[in-house]
């Protein structure tokens, strides 16, 4: 195996918690299916509003009802506008201070799928929250956003264009993702990849790899 030379990392759901947590308050609360959220963004994966905005195709104004027809295809009409600020997710501190102590010896860099909406790469709906991901933001020797590259994951070219950036071969990079369906391109490229489930437990896999105590 080729010696690691960066750590990258997902930013919702790896960085901070998760906006899956936030769509189950609002599927709870408006007597939703578990996950439908989930379930109009994985229908025609590539070519849905989703995709489409976080490719930067169009913005906030044309993804309002173009979900909201999508939902209403799969039974249960929502408003894409409502969706958006369920996006920003709080900084989790442990991986935070694990970002600090990695930098030290090795490159790290973001890969995040993101949309122009709300304040930042973070798409932070407060300007309070926006500081706070702007603060984790400048750790990153690299940021790559699906809005802004017109590339998101899981595209193998959006993995290359980050290696590009750094300057490295995919086979020296460990990734950090949330999601199976991203982990699954990265690994393919020759990336080592570790799925975020528990934030802990995913540190301490990192660790072995890279030869570092992060907790």
């Amino acid at each position: 195996m080729n010696p690691i030379e960066a750590v990258l990392w997902d930013f919702g759901g790896v960085v901070t918690t998760s906006p899956f947590e936030s769509f189950r308050r609002y599927e709870r609360e408006r007597g939703l299916p578990l996950d439908f959220i989930r379930s109009v963004n994985a229908t025609n994966i590539h070519t849905n509003a989703w995709a489409r905005m976080e490719r930067g195709e169009i913005g906030p104004v044309e993804f309002d009802p173009l979900f909201l027809e999508e939902s209403t295809a799969l039974g249960h009409p929502v408003r894409g506008r409502e969706v958006l600020p369920l996006l920003s997710g709080d900084v989790r501190p442990q991986v935070v201070s694990a970002i600090r102590q990695i930098r030290t010896r090795y490159r790290v860099a973001c890969l995040t799928n993101n949309m122009a909406s709300g304040h930042g790469p973070g798409m932070a709906q407060t300007p309070e929250r926006a500081r706070a991901v702007a603060e984790v933001m400048e750790l990153f020797e690299v940021v790559v956003e699906s809005s802004k590259t017109g590339l998101r994951k899981p595209e193998p070219a959006f993995y290359l264009k980050a290696c590009e950036l750094l300057g490295i071969e995919p086979a020296s990079a460990v990734f950090l993702d949330d999601l199976g369906v991203n982990l699954k391109p990265a690994a393919a490229l020759g990336m080592r990849t570790i799925k975020v489930t528990d934030p802990g437990s995913a540190l301490e896999q990192l660790g072995a790899i890279i030869g570092m105590k992060l907790i």
